[in-house]
């Protein structure tokens, strides 16, 4: 009767469906901005991401809302991962920009 190992397979699943979600909104987003008809573009993306993430949320809680909350978890700590993940690589701060020059 140990529920840990639930919960805990209950994130992963968390984990995975947000990856799905916010790494396909990443995926949209890219394709979008350069197709011809970018509204169908992410009307179909956002209906079938929230589909399939209504879809897992409901089949991983099976009437459990420790495991819905457990999911939920997972959910957002994907979504924090494939933002660091996609995000684009940052300048080097350290040297001084040339246009960034003060009077002496």
């Amino acid at each position: 009767m140990n529920e840990a190992p639930t919960l805990v397979l209950a994130c992963v699943a968390g984990v995975l469906l947000g990856a799905v979600f916010f790494g396909g909104l990443w995926w949209t987003i890219r394709k979008g901005v350069s197709s011809q008809r970018p509204a169908l573009w992410f009307f179909v993306s956002l209906l079938l991401r929230v589909s399939i993430v209504l879809a897992g949320f409901y089949l991983v809680s099976g009437g459990h809302w420790e495991r819905l909350l457990a999911c939920l978890l997972g959910f957002v700590t994907a979504r924090f991962l494939v933002t660091r993940l996609t995000r684009p690589p940052l300048e080097h701060f350290d040297s001084p920009s040339k246009d960034a020059r003060h009077a002496s």
